[in-house]
């Protein structure tokens, strides 16, 4: 199966492994990322502009209905759920918060699963909490791969944990090997 697109979540200490994930992702990199992390409702412009600073990939806060392009980073702007339509653009919902959460990383999840099928990637990373958990069996169901970070390295395991207790969950990676695992599966390596 080839991947068309990589989804990503992270709650606490997200940043963190954010950066590790995307500081190792190189230029050439040839799918798109959709993120979600858990910010307030200014967040998403900062988390941008500091993740931008670690990666050669552009990084850029998500527009309504903007088209999903290769080698971009696309984050949930804080205060808003993003969705993936199933024309491959992106959509903004101010809808009731999920998991406690918006953005919520199942929102974001389900709905690219949905859009996606089995081309989707799923990466669920360090946080507290059960956001994710649900995406990720439905990114599962639909035949795409899932991916966790091990919660023995995460700095909160609860989202890992709550995602691999749904027997839904693929590959369990320590965080320095998710890049590497992500630009073998996009076909970039060397």
């Amino acid at each position: 199966m080839n991947h068309e697109a990589i989804v990503m979540g992270a709650s606490a200490g997200g940043i963190a492994a954010l950066n590790t994930i995307l500081g190792g992702i190189p230029a050439f990199f040839s799918l798109p990322i959709l993120l979600v992390q858990h910010v307030g409702p200014q967040g998403g412009r900062t988390l941008a502009a500091c993740l931008e600073a670690r990666t050669p990939l552009h990084v850029r806060e998500a527009e309504e209905k903007e088209a999903i392009v290769p080698g971009t980073v696309f984050i949930a702007p804080g205060g808003y759920h993003l969705l993936v339509e199933r024309d491959h653009t992106l959509s903004l919902s101010m809808d009731p918060k999920v998991q406690y959460a918006r953005p919520s990383i199942d929102v974001l999840f389900e709905s690219a699963a949905d859009a996606y099928g089995g081309a989707l990637v799923g990466v669920l990373l360090t946080g507290t909490g059960r956001d994710g958990a649900h995406g990720m069996t439905r990114i599962h169901l639909r035949g795409g791969l899932t991916v966790v970070q091990d919660p023995a390295d995460a700095e909160a395991a609860e989202m890992p944990e709550a995602a691999i207790a749904t027997g839904s969950i693929l590959k369990v990676l320590p965080l320095p090997r998710i890049a590497p695992f992500l630009i073998e599966l996009a076909g970039d390596g060397a």
